[in-house]
Parts: structure tokens; C-alpha cells; sequence
């Protein structure tokens, strides 16, 4: 392959930001030197950061499903949505699919599948711009997580799951109220009926959680799959989170449970989307405030991809004592490192070419250019 040199860029690196060039060779990092270099594509001045890392994303689905009873093509929804992904810095993402179903869910584990394999075709083909994994989001409150689960056996994509509960007075919906709030509207449901439908998710969710955790935990460890609790509230739950290996603690709710993740050596993941409006739509703890305690370590595009870069760029503006590499990092290192990916997610020599050049306008990084391994993508 022709080496690709980019030169006069701001290199944001592990720990610092240097005017420099750097030389791109057989798809990897060969040289980083300081200085705007003579030779090579001229970045202008502008950023240069690693390929942001993506564990979490529930984008796909609503490229599938955009409507209720509207199924779009699987590889064109992978299409579309790994395009969205690709222009807005993403190199290397996890796409969540849903396992588990609630009995009034308009999709099922049949449809889970058929996008797993326009992923994993769409790989095999190259027709995909960043490099894609998925992230099973295990529902264990429902009846049919270890069967919907089963599904993905053999499958080497699989490289990470989550553990969660979305019952009312579990988890990210303690409150009660809270939850009526976000889904007795969504739902329509008067209040009796809304009634018989909590009613319903509780009992679901203690008779099924507790196996569906055991039998999950114990699977995907057998097979490599890193694990991920989620929306852990109190400190009891991180203790549960650590007898069941889990590595990852997604979207805490709270101080308490963020402290103790944090203390118990496991990755904090939390909400892009939170960072950038300040607050968690739930009305759960803010990411900016567990950045203040020094309590995050991994952010996510959750839903709305672009969230990712925006959020790199505005932590360092709205939380003191955060530098850009450090905001830089929880966006590509630091998840890189949490699921073993240790060939990218920083800026130096001997690591992928998974590169994006940034220019911050009105304090919104507009993505330029995309690279993965040296290619451009974007």
C-alpha cells in the first residue's frame, strides 16, 4: 500500500496535543514526528483523533423498523446506518440488538437475527465503512431471554452483552413515577390499564431475572463475550455486577453505584446524549456529574451517533480539570481497552490508522475526513 502522510495537524495523542504530521504504512501508525512536515496531505490546522470506539449503539433497530409494521431491508438498514455511523468519526462500533421480547413487542428474535446477518454479511463483503461487532442487550426480565439468546450460538461477531432490566421499580426506573412519566404516555394506556401493565413487568421480573442473569453470565463467559451490567442504582446491584464478571458498568443511575463500579475496577460507561443536554432523559444521575467526581471513563452515542464526537469536544469545555486527551480517550481508548480491542483507540506508533480529522466550529467538531486502517471512509 502507498503510505498516506498527513502533516500540519493537531495530533491529540494519549496525553498531550502536539502540531505535528504523522505517516500511515500497511494500514498502521508508522511515524508520528513534530513539526507541520513538508510532505503529505495538509490538515490545515485541524484535529486529527483516533476512529472513535462505539460499544453501545441502538441505532440500527430504528433504521429497520423507522415505523410500526414497516421493516425496511437488512442490509440496507446496515447501509444506511453504518454511513451515519462512518461520517460522524465511528471506526470501530458494537451494534445492540435486542434479546429478550416482551409478549407486545412489534419485533421479535427472528428479526434480531436477520439484521446479525446482514451485519456479518455486509462485513464479509466489505460493503461497511467501520468495523462492526454486536452488542446483545439482554432483557432478563423477559420469558424468552435464553431462548432469544440461543440465537446467536456459534456467532464470533458477538463480542459483548449487557444485563438489564427495564421493569418498573428496577433498575434506571426506581421511581415509579418516573416511569409512568416516560411510558404510560408512550403507551396510551389509562390509568387502570397502565396499572395491570406494571403489574405484569414486576412479576415478570421476579420470576425470570435472577435465572436469565445466571444462565447469560455463565454463557458468555464460556465463550469471551465481555460482559456489561446496566443501569445499576444502588451498591447491592454492583456487587451483584461483580459475583457475575461483568466488566463493564453501563449507564449507572446514580453516585453511589458509579463510586462503587468505579472502585471495583470496572469500566464506567455513560450517556454521550447525557453530556451533551446535561442530564439524563430518565432523570437519573448526570454523565457530567460523574465526570466531575472523576467517576467516567467510557462514553457512548447511546442513540443519536454524532453525540459521540460532540461529547469529546464539549467535556473538556463544561468539566474543569478535563483536558482533550482525557475527554478524547473515553471515546476511543478507554472502550477499546474495555472490550480487549488493544490495536486502536489511540494515536501512536504501531496501532491501526483509524484516524479522523476535525474541525470545531462554534464549538461543534465538524468531521472532515474519516480513515480506517489508512483507508478513507468518510
Amino acid at each position: 500500500m502507498t503510505d498516506l502522510v498527513l502533516k500540519n495537524a493537531r495530533l491529540v495523542l494519549a496525553n498531550e496535543v502536539i502540531d505535528g504530521s504523522l505517516v500511515i504504512r500497511d494500514g498502521r501508525i508508522a511515524d508520528i514526528s513534530s513539526g507541520p512536515g513538508t510532505v503529505g496531505e495538509d490538515m490545515g490546522g485541524d484535529f486529527v483523533i483516533p476512529g472513535l470506539v462505539e460499544l453501545h449503539t441502538d441505532h440500527l433497530e430504528g433504521h429497520y423498523a423507522p415505523r410500526p409494521r414497516v421493516r425496511w431491508n437488512p442490509i440496507a438498514a446496515v447501509l444506511a446506518h453504518d454511513a451515519q455511523v462512518a461520517s460522524a468519526g465511528i471506526t470501530t462500533v458494537f451494534d445492540a440488538l435486542r434479546v429478550g421480547m416482551d409478549e407486545d413487542a412489534e419485533m421479535t428474535a427472528a428479526d434480531m437475527r436477520k439484521l446479525a446477518d446482514a451485519i456479518e454479511d455486509s462485513v464479509r463483503n466489505d460493503r461497511v465503512r467501520a468495523d462492526h461487532f454486536i452488542h446483545l442487550r439482554c432483557e432478563v426480565s423477559a420469558a424468552d431471554c435464553q431462548e432469544s439468546f440461543a440465537v446467536f450460538d456459534g456467532d464470533d461477531r458477538v463480542r459483548m452483552a449487557s444485563l438489564m432490566d427495564h421493569a418498573p421499580g428496577q433498575r434506571q426506573f426506581v421511581d415509579l413515577e418516573t416511569y409512568a412519566y416516560y411510558y404510560q404516555r408512550k403507551l396510551k394506556m389509562n390509568d387502570v390499564e397502565f396499572k395491570a401493565f406494571c403489574d405484569k413487568r414486576m412479576d415478570d421480573s421476579a420470576r425470570n431475572s435472577r435465572p436469565n442473569r445466571e444462565f447469560i453470565s455463565k454463557a458468555c463467559h464460556a465463550r469471551g463475550i465481555v460482559l456489561a451490567s446496566h443501569d445499576d442504582a444502588t451498591s447491592a446491584h454492583v456487587d451483584e455486577a461483580i459475583a457475575q464478571g461483568i466488566r463493564v458498568a453501563e449507564f449507572p443511575t446514580t453516585v453511589e453505584a458509579a463510586s462503587a463500579s468505579k472502585g471495583a475496577g470496572l469500566g464506567v460507561l455513560m450517556g454521550a446524549p447525557n453530556v451533551v443536554r446535561g442530564a439524563s432523559h430518565s432523570g437519573n444521575v448526570s454523565a457530567r456529574t460523574l465526570a466531575e467526581h472523576g467517576l467516567l471513563d467510557i462514553l457512548s452515542s447511546d442513540y443519536i451517533p454524532f453525540s459521540l464526537i460532540q461529547s469529546a469536544f464539549y467535556l473538556g469545555e463544561v468539566v474543569e480539570g478535563i483536558s482533550l486527551p482525557q475527554a478524547v480517550a473515553m471515546v476511543s481508548k478507554n472502550p477499546a481497552d474495555a472490550v480487549g480491542l488493544t490495536d486502536r483507540g489511540v494515536i501512536e506508533t504501531g496501532r491501526r490508522g483509524d484516524l479522523v480529522r476535525v474541525r470545531v466550529d462554534e464549538h461543534v467538531p465538524v468531521v472532515r475526513t474519516v480513515w480506517r486502517e489508512g483507508r478513507r471512509v468518510a
